[in-house]
């Protein structure tokens, strides 16, 4: 295998694109792949759409969900490849001052120094996804809150169904706003281990500063391993439990991709809003995103202010610190994104042009009422938003939200568990208390209070004020006693201990009650606010279930008339998205080419993080180490329109490197970090991680001409496992193959 290796670091990759821009939208659902086997075949994508299509063959088998990321199994021994920031809790988890792994990195060198990747850490597998749109809209009522909760009836009663296996994990997912659901079925993996990681200096080479830029230098991958029980059974960790046996493993391409050659990715987009409605987008970028920024950066500065003093709260908030980066980041693109581009007037533009094409379609017309009644639901559901959200916020102390979901836990138990709040199931307990174990390597007394206090100013500035919990923190018209108040909290609370923090989960209500735990008072005292708001949502969430599917069915109509991709929503589901390797025009003059090198760590390595490369990387770079072997001369791509300018089969040029990064026309978002990236054979050349900054309002609306993603290429990968970190025993593993 080693060897396989050494000789398949013959790096060729295109360096231009072509201007052939086709529209590669989609985050399609497996199932519809055959009916876009045409488009997949234009993209040189020759692996039946059928199979794709099929969740028991390879390669839709291989590819696993971690609850908020994508991953992919790379062996018969339960080896699994995703992001080095989706992993970033189990690095964090086995991070201590005497081993800083986000730091220096972690490899296992065999099987039995692969420590848990955390009591959290779980391998979604989907085995089984099926229409029960009929049965969820069975019997449903049109009183709006009823409605809502019938829904959630018939949704709970199949999810029961469905989960007659403990090692199953079942969900009814909402489709197209409502007009579909679909009933998933998940293999559970509750055995994750830490394999090997790169330092966070190489993994997240260019911090925040390079985040949604290209080009990028990030050697964005860990691996993991999924283990169970010497039955074969997923099980909880265990030493003596064995690797897991997936039914199918990822066979690796060793050479790669060059431009203008079709991919596809396979994972869980988190969620997009394509169809939304311009008011929604609106809303959005005049107050929703900018609010939501101002937050996140006077969390995100307070944060990194205290990490500066402190190794363990940098490491017990690393993980934290990275996603709201990303998140703001992301906030910030959106909101550039919505001023370089009018997204709103196109969208605008398209809703104009749908309510004409509604005014004179025959079988659609009378779908205007329902049009009218979701713009009266939405401007209820932004008023909502914004009364509540200072007050949400005002109770985002890590101890009091325990508080109030302990307490909620101890509310729900009173009723059978068939109509109890999803999350307070008894299908729900183990991850409960996981995260009640979690909290004591993500959580410091000292910045949990600093932040809170900040959000509690925040509430007391504006004039939505709630009588309980004004009251409880003993606060009139000033706060000057507040810091105060928050010591003595802090310093009285039972839920800083493991051991009382999980006994507190078996508690009654009576005890709750009468506890002088001050976060507990406090949840007791806010409860019947809480539920209120809830109850608002819910009734909200009833009228919407009405309006959007009509809509919806109105508007898949209107693009199937106009010839345009009909996929639904990002919901947290497994999609498939396909595309080509290729650049874009950035701005006037400047085109980004799709590969990365090796040249460009050191080019903008400074020795200061986030540009602080490791030194046994950069050494490696300046000895050339390409793999023990000459590099292969690698001719411009044919396709391009650069090379038919300028002949470029005439006039070869050298790549002489290893590729880095490499940017495709791919459809992804939040969710797909980590999803394989293949070729057109489904063979792994990749693995996505981010998307360019001109590229983050794909969430709201897809432009083919800028939006790109960006994806770790899997011969960097080979070359850092190989010649940087000496990982040969994973080397072994892998399935490599070449051409």
């Amino acid at each position: 295998m080693r060897n396989a290796l050494i000789a398949a670091i013959a790096f060729s990759t295109g360096m231009m694109s072509s201007t052939v821009v086709k529209a590669d939208e989609g985050q399609w659902q497996p199932y519809q792949m055959p009916s876009i086997a045409d488009k997949l075949n234009e993209r040189g994508i020759d692996i039946p759409a059928d199979q794709l299509a099929d969740l028991t063959r390879y390669p839709m088998n291989a590819v696993v969900g971690l609850g908020y990321c994508t991953a992919s199994f790379v062996s018969p021994q339960g080896l699994v490849v995703t992001n080095h920031h989706c992993a970033y809790r189990a690095i964090q988890y086995n991070s201590k001052k005497e081993h800083n792994y986000l730091a220096d990195g972690f490899l296992a060198t065999t099987k039995d120094k692969e420590p848990s990747a955390g009591p959290n850490e779980r391998l979604y597998i989907t085995e089984a996804v099926t229409d029960v749109s009929a049965q969820v809209k069975q019997n449903i009522g049109d009183d709006p809150l009823e409605r809502f909760e019938n829904i959630q009836a018939n949704r709970k009663a199949l999810i029961k169904d469905c989960e007659t296996d403990d090692n199953y994990r079942c969900s009814v997912r909402s489709f197209h706003n409502g007009l579909e659901y679909y009933l998933i079925k998940q293999l559970i993996i509750r055995d994750v281990r830490l394999v090997y990681a790169p330092p966070e200096s190489a993994g997240a080479f260019g911090g925040d500063i390079d985040n949604y830029e290209y080009p990028r230098h990030s050697a964005d991958f860990t691996f993991l391993r999924a283990y169970v029980g010497k039955d074969g059974k997923p099980a909880v960790f265990n030493k003596d439990n064995v690797p897991y046996k997936p039914k199918s493993h990822l066979k690796i391409n060793a050479d790669g991709v060059k431009a203008g050659d079709g991919v596809f990715a396979a994972g869980y987009p988190g969620s997009t809003s394509r169809y939304r409605l311009t008011s929604e987008l609106k809303f959005a970028s005049d107050w929703l995103y900018p609010t939501l920024a101002t937050r996140y950066q006077l969390r995100i500065d307070t944060i990194e202010d205290m990490s500066a003093s402190s190794n363990d709260v940098k490491i017990k908030y690393a993980g934290t610190l990275a996603s709201m980066a990303n998140r703001m980041k992301k906030y910030n693109g959106l909101l550039d994104g919505f001023k370089a581009t009018d997204i709103a007037g196109i969208k605008q533009a398209r809703e104009n042009d749908f309510k004409q094409w509604l005014a004179t379609d025959k079988t659609y017309q009378s779908f205007q009422t329902q049009f009218d009644a979701l713009e009266s639901s939405l401007v209820e559901q932004r008023k909502q938003r914004q009364t509540h959200y200072y007050f949400e916020n005002a109770q985002s102390s890590a101890l009091l939200e325990t508080a109030n979901k302990l307490y909620r836990l101890a509310k729900e138990k009173t009723k059978p568990d068939a109509q109890r709040e999803e999350g307070y199931q008894e299908r729900d307990m183990k991850m409960f208390k996981a995260r009640l174990m979690r909290l004591d390597s993500t959580f410091a007394i000292s910045v949990d209070k600093t932040l809170w206090l900040q959000d509690l100013r925040a509430y007391f500035d504006q004039d939505i004020r709630v009588a309980e919990l004004d009251a409880a923190l003993n606060i009139g018209a000033a706060d000057t006693a507040l810091p105060d108040t928050l010591d003595t909290w802090y310093a009285a609370s039972s839920l800083t201990d493991l051991d009382k923090r999980l006994a507190w989960a078996n508690a009654s209500v009576a005890e709750f009650e009468a506890s002088d735990d001050p976060f507990i008072r406090l949840a007791v005292a806010l409860y019947a606010t809480n539920m209120k708001a809830e109850k608002e949502a819910k009734t909200l969430a009833g009228k919407l279930s009405m309006a959007r599917p009509d809509y919806m069915k109105a508007i898949i109509a209107y693009n199937k008339s106009n010839g345009w991709p009909v996929y639904p929503d990002a919901n947290g589901t497994l999609r498939i998205t396909y595309g080509m390797v290729d650049g874009y025009q950035s701005k006037d003059a400047l085109y980004k080419q799709p590969f990365t090198r090796l040249e460009g760590i050191p080019a903008k390595h400074t020795g200061i993080e986030p540009f602080n490369a490791p030194t046994k990387l950069l050494k490696a770079i300046e000895e050339q180490r390409y793999g023990n072997h000459k590099v292969t001369t690698v001719y411009q791509d044919p396709a391009s329109w650069l090379c038919r300018l300028f002949s470029c089969l005439d006039k070869p040029e050298q790549f002489n490197s290893v590729p880095v990064n490499f940017l495709s026309s791919v459809d992804t978002t939040g969710g797909n970090s980590g999803s394989p990236v293949f070729n057109g054979k489904g063979e792994l050349v990749g693995l996505n991680f981010d998307s360019t900054y001109e590229a983050i309002t794909k969430d709201w609306f897809f432009n083919p001409t800028i939006t790109r993603a960006v994806h770790v290429d899997i011969r960097y990968i080979l070359w850092m496992m190989d010649e940087v970190d000496h990982a040969d025993n994973l080397i072994e593993e892998l399935d490599l193959v070449r051409g």
